[in-house]
């Protein structure tokens, strides 16, 4: 018998049930990766994901040579190489991960039928969320359109326990390798890659800060606060059964990180049942919102230069590392859609360029949350100023002097609002407003009423303009 294990979002070794499930059935076993031009080339191409990528199979090649196997590479289009590759080793079956988001589920398709066409069984299984669509709701059944009622489900579905990762792996050397391409130069530091960097960052996580997650995740300037292994959940670097089982040995403190693990699975989930969501809002009414493009706005939000310190930071970071804090996320975001009144689409294919955790179903369902226009979405009007956001959750301002060395010297009580400082402050710290350090490019108040004056024309039956947040 020969199989094989076509890695896709889960390049690690340890709880890992399709690598398991082909070990256990006996015979060869071949890992394979396809380099898919449409996915390193295509709309959500991202320079940052690739070189991680690339290092991480370079790891994953690694590990598996360390139990008698190899990584196999190859290029092209998954549809025409996994069939004619299966076919070529004589497989009787292959196995994967399931993907759930709408590209890999049509090309799994594709896959599956020209391989069961030559009799080769193609094995799915669930490993790249903690709970599957399917084990959640019946086929055909309605889906939790609510995160709370989603959470209340999720909860009692019952955790498989982990696999163990296998000591063997049979692999005869009869087929090419393969070879892995360069990445190229590196414009930033990124996370270390691979599986054994992924399990000393959770490892570290659970050590100690995941007892004060709850109360400390959303402050900027603590930055061992958050677990920092979102890129380890995108790439399957880690089990996510595994990160939750771990997390709840920890007992109540952790459940608050297990709830954001479980927004993750409700993002994959809303798209699994509307794949549309990648292309429309949920509320269909946003489709006529009278969305205003500005190039010279979206080009300041872009390059961290709007006038607003916690905005820029946030994207500042997003330029140096690939990477935001989550609560600079909200906000970033936020300002986009709402201050400047720029398609929410435009943003998410922004960070999707650049994040290297970025994720289809959760980059999308952060977006549609933030514009009020999906499942579990904040109110359009309830829109974050930067000033009070950056107040409660920098208070002094270690986040935005961390990435705005124009502010290293501003006091706290100005530091997010740098514009309030007197002029002889300005001189003394050295940022003039306008010289040193944007303008804002928009007043908040102005903005927000626009913003509530553009959501008024959708004609809700009911409009409660919120408070500042």
């Amino acid at each position: 018998m020969t199989s094989v294990v076509w890695f896709r979002r889960d390049l690690r070794l340890n709880d890992h049930p399709a690598l398991t499930a082909a070990v256990d059935a006996g015979g060869d076993v071949y890992p394979v990766f396809v380099l898919d031009p449409a996915l390193l080339e295509g709309r959500w191409a991202s320079a940052n994901r690739t070189a991680f990528l690339l290092e991480t199979l370079r790891c994953l090649d690694a590990g598996l040579r360390d139990r008698g196997s190899r990584l196999h590479v190859r290029t092209g289009d998954p549809r025409l190489v996994i069939p004619s590759l299966a076919a070529q080793l004589g497989a009787t079956g292959v196995f994967v991960s399931r993907d759930y988001a709408p590209y890999g589920r049509a090309r799994d398709l594709r896959v599956r039928a020209d391989l069961e066409s030559a009799a080769i069984r193609f094995h799915e299984v669930h490993g790249g969320l903690v709970v599957g669509p399917g084990d959640l709701v019946p086929a055909g059944a309605v889906p939790p359109h609510s995160y709370s009622q989603f959470k209340k489900r999720w909860d009692a579905i019952p955790l498989r326990v982990p696999h163990s990762r296998p000591a063997h792996i049979r692999t005869p050397g009869v087929l090419d390798a393969g070879a892995l391409p360069s990445a190229g130069p590196r414009r930033l530091e990124l996370p270390a890659a691979g599986e054994a960097a992924a399990q000393m960052r959770l490892a570290h996580f659970l050590d100690s800060p995941v007892a004060s997650y709850g109360s400390e995740r959303d402050m900027l300037g603590l930055e061992t606060a958050t677990s920092r292994i979102s890129q380890d959940l995108r790439f399957g670097l880690l089990s996510p059964v595994e990160v939750v089982t771990r997390a709840r040995a920890h007992g109540p403190l952790a459940e608050k990180f297990v709830a954001e693990v479980a927004w993750r699975d409700f993002y994959a989930h809303q798209l699994w049942h509307n794949p549309r969501l990648l292309r429309e809002p949920m509320d269909i009414r946003f489709q006529q919102f009278p969305w205003r493009f500005d190039a010279a706005d979206f080009a300041a939000w872009c390059e961290g230069r709007t006038g607003y310190p916690l905005v820029d930071a946030a994207m500042r970071q997003l330029a140096a590392t690939g990477l935001m804090h989550n609560r600079a996320r909200m906000v970033a975001a936020s300002f986009l859609v709402k201050h400047l009144l720029i398609d929410w689409r435009i943003g998410e294919q922004f960070f999707m360029r650049r994040l290297v955790d970025g994720d289809p179903a959760s980059n999308n369902g952060g977006w549609r949350w933030t514009a009020g226009c999906g499942a579990g979405a904040q109110p359009f009007f309830r829109i974050f100023s930067p000033i009070l956001q950056g107040k409660r959750f920098d208070p002094g301002g270690e986040y935005v002097r961390r990435w705005l060395p124009a502010l290293r010297d501003v006091p706290a009580e100005f530091v997010h609002a740098p514009w309030e400082m007197p002029e002889q402050l300005q001189v003394r710290t050295h940022c003039l407003v306008g010289r040193d350090y944007p303008a804002p490019i928009v007043d908040h108040r102005e903005a927000r009423q626009r913003a509530l004056d553009a959501f008024a024309m959708l004609k809700r039956a009911s409009i409660s303009p919120n408070q500042d947040f």
